[in-house]
């Protein structure tokens, strides 16, 4: 393999970082010890900018590049986003309706179908043919569905090691 430049980012398999390697889980490192890699990420991933510097923190995270593009959000590079759980409120869900109906007159007995509606009738079950003079039922014949909590929110994934490369060339500007 090529010696990598300072501050490379791979995918891993490893359950270990590789000698001059480091994981990308958003620990700090000094920057006595690391200035060539600080000359380059300086505080983009964290650290005070005095005496450290963080690595990104990749851990659950998918890689993004950073920039602008027709029809995109624009993106910094370092910067955090997303969520792994989402609890939709009623403004963010489809604007519609759910509306009991049924007739007062007196209907037939038998089991329901398509073509059947519910109707009024004392002591027995029983259903309307008739799909005509359908008036709403009170709203409270409805109840409210949900609790407000949160459902997951992540893309399919494989668990794999980033890595960064702590020593290694330093990159020249093109």
């Amino acid at each position: 393999m090529s010696e990598p430049f300072t501050a490379e980012i791979r995918i891993f398999a490893g359950n270990f970082a590789p000698r001059g390697w480091a994981f990308c889980d958003g620990q700090l490192l000094p920057i006595a010890q690391n200035t060539a890699l600080f000359s380059l990420i300086g505080t983009t991933y964290g650290g005070d900018g005095r005496t450290t510097t963080a690595l990104p923190n990749m851990q659950g995270r998918a890689p993004m590049h950073p920039g602008r593009g027709p029809g995109l959000t624009a993106r910094r590079l370092g910067e955090r986003v997303g969520t792994e759980t989402v609890t939709l409120s009623e403004a963010q869900i489809p604007s519609h309706s759910h509306t009991a109906r049924g007739v007062t007159t007196p209907g037939e007995a038998g089991p329901p179908t398509n073509t059947k509606s519910m109707a009024r009738s004392v002591g027995a079950t029983a259903y309307h043919t008739a799909a005509t003079n359908l008036v709403d039922m009170a709203s409270q014949t409805l109840a409210t569905t949900g609790g407000g909590q949160a459902h997951t929110n992540l893309q399919p994934f494989l668990a794999m090691n980033f890595i960064i490369a702590l020593v290694g060339l330093y990159p020249s500007r093109g």
